[in-house]
C-alpha cells in the first residue's frame, strides 16, 4: 500500500497538475494558520497596537515617498540620574517628524542608472536593488508608537524576524525577549518585519501576523518585501522609527530571532559601561575587521566588483550587537546620506566609518557560534552559554532547551569558562 501511494504521488507531480496543487497548498496554509491562531489564543495577554490596514500586495522593488517634517520630538528623559542627563545632552538636533510620515506610493526606478556601463556589466540579480535603492522609507502596516511612552525604558531588545518564523518569536518571548524589569531598569522588546515575499499566501499570512500582534503588541511591520537584500531597509526604517518614537531609550540590543542572549550578562556589560562613563559611542559585538567582499557567485553574501570594489570597514556580525541611544541617533542622521548596501551588517559599518568610529570587539558575542565547527560539542555546552552574552545560531526548540538548562539552579560550572 505504501508503494502504491508513493507511485500515485509521483505520478501526480510528474503530471504537474498545478491547477489542483495551488488550492491544496493554500488550504494547507489556512489550516496551519487556524492552528497557530488557536495556539495564540491560549497564550499570555491581549494587547492592542496601532496599525494601518491594506489590501495584500507586493511592494518589492517599489517604494514610497515621504514628506520631511521639521517637528522636533524629545521623548521621556529624567533629571534623576547622570546617565539620563548625558543622554539628553547628546541628542542630535536634526529635524524629526512628529509621526511616521512615509505614507504614499510614489517611487519609480532610477532610469538614469540603466545607461551606465557598470550597470550593464552588473550581475542581473542586483539590478532591481540598484534601480530602487533610493527608495528608503516605507509605510507602516503595524506600528506601536506607545512602546516607549509609558515610562522610562533602559534597554530595547530589537529582533529581526519574518512572518513565517512564529515559533522563533514565541521562543524569544519566553526567554531573552521577555519584557520585564531588572533592578528598576525596564526591558522592552520589538520584532521587525516586512511583508510576505511573492508566491506565498500573502492574505492569510498578513491576517495571522496582525492577530499575533493584537495578542503581544510587540511587532513593527513595514510594507516592503522581506528579502535578504531588504534587510538594510529594516536597519534604516528602524533607525528612523527609533528617532521619532523611542529616542529616550538608553540602550538598544539588536539581533536575529535565532540567537541565544544571556540578558543577565548583557545588563552587566551595560552596567560596566555606564559606571566607566563609556557609553556615548558604544557599539559592541562580534567585530569583523579587514574583510573584503565575497566574489563567489554561489555565496549568499556575493558582491560583484561593479557594486563595491574595496575592503569593508570594520563591522559587527548582525546576529547580535549592543549600541547606545546617542550613537543610534547619530547613525540615523549619517545613514540618510549613504547609499543603501545589500548587506545590512556592512552598511552599519559604513555608517560608523562615516562617523570616524569603529565597533568594539567583545568576546562574549559569538555570532558564528561558540566555535565555528558546528559539530563541536562546545556549541551545546551550557556553561559556555552561562558566561557568554550572544550565541548564534539556535532553533526555537534549542533556544528553549538551552535557556531552561542555563537557568537551572542545579547547573554547576566549575569555573568561569573561557575559549
Amino acid at each position: 500500500l505504501a508503494c502504491r501511494n508513493a507511485q500515485a504521488m509521483d505520478h501526480f507531480f510528474r503530471r504537474k497538475r498545478v491547477g489542483l496543487l495551488k488550492p491544496l497548498l493554500s488550504l494547507s496554509l489556512v489550516f496551519a494558520s487556524f492552528l497557530m491562531i488557536h495556539k495564540l489564543k491560549l497564550s499570555e495577554k491581549d494587547g492592542v497596537g496601532g496599525k494601518h490596514t491594506r489590501e495584500p500586495g507586493w511592494c518589492g522593488s517599489e517604494c514610497f515617498s515621504f514628506k520631511k517634517g521639521v517637528v522636533k520630538t524629545t521623548l521621556g528623559s529624567s533629571d534623576s540620574s547622570v546617565l539620563n542627563n548625558d543622554l539628553d545632552a547628546q541628542r542630535v538636533s536634526n529635524g524629526t517628524p512628529a509621526s511616521w510620515d512615509a505614507q504614499v506610493l510614489n517611487c519609480s526606478e532610477d532610469a538614469s542608472v540603466r545607461s551606465q556601463d557598470w550597470f550593464r556589466r552588473l550581475d542581473p540579480r542586483f539590478h532591481q536593488f540598484v534601480l530602487h535603492r533610493h527608495c528608503r522609507y516605507f509605510p507602516m502596516l503595524i506600528n506601536h508608537p506607545e512602546k516607549c511612552t509609558d515610562g522610562e525604558v533602559h534597554l530595547l531588545m530589537v529582533v529581526k524576524s519574518v512572518i513565517e518564523q512564529h515559533d522563533r518569536r514565541e521562543a524569544v518571548r519566553k526567554t531573552w525577549g521577555k519584557e520585564h524589569t531588572v533592578d528598576g531598569k525596564r526591558i522592552k522588546t520589538l520584532f521587525l518585519l516586512g511583508s510576505p515575499t511573492t508566491g506565498k499566501d500573502t492574505k492569510n499570512l498578513q491576517k495571522l501576523i496582525e492577530y499575533e500582534d493584537r495578542i503581544y503588541g510587540d511587532i513593527l511591520q513595514w510594507d516592503f518585501m522581506d528579502t535578504f537584500f531588504n534587510l538594510t531597509l529594516k536597519e534604516v526604517n528602524f533607525l528612523k522609527w527609533f528617532d521619532i518614537y523611542c529616542s529616550g531609550v538608553h540602550f538598544i540590543f539588536k539581533g536575529d530571532d535565532d540567537v541565544f542572549v544571556n540578558t543577565h550578562n548583557l545588563m552587566e556589560l551595560i552596567g560596566f559601561k555606564v559606571e566607566e562613563r563609556k557609553y556615548a559611542e558604544l557599539f559592541v559585538g562580534d567585530t569583523i575587521s579587514k574583510a573584503i567582499p565575497i566574489r563567489n557567485r554561489q555565496s549568499k553574501y556575493y558582491i560583484p566588483k561593479e557594486l563595491y570594489d574595496k575592503p569593508y570597514p570594520p563591522y559587527v556580525g548582525g546576529g547580535g550587537f549592543l549600541m547606545s541611544s546617542p550613537l543610534a541617533r547619530r547613525l540615523f542622521v549619517v545613514s540618510e546620506d549613504l547609499e543603501l548596501y545589500p548587506i545590512d551588517d556592512v552598511f552599519l559599518g559604513m555608517c560608523l566609518q562615516k562617523l570616524h568610529l569603529a565597533p568594539e570587539l567583545h568576546p562574549g558575542f559569538r555570532t558564528f557560534g561558540i566555535t565555528r565547527r558546528r559539530v563541536s560539542p562546545m556549541n551545546s555546552e551550557p556553561c559556555f552559554y552561562k558566561n557568554l552574552i550572544v550565541v548564534h545560531k539556535l532553533s526555537a526548540h534549542e533556544l528553549l532547551r538551552m535557556w531552561s538548562v542555563v537557568h537551572n539552579e542545579e547547573l554547576v560550572c566549575a569555573q568561569r569558562t573561557s575559549i
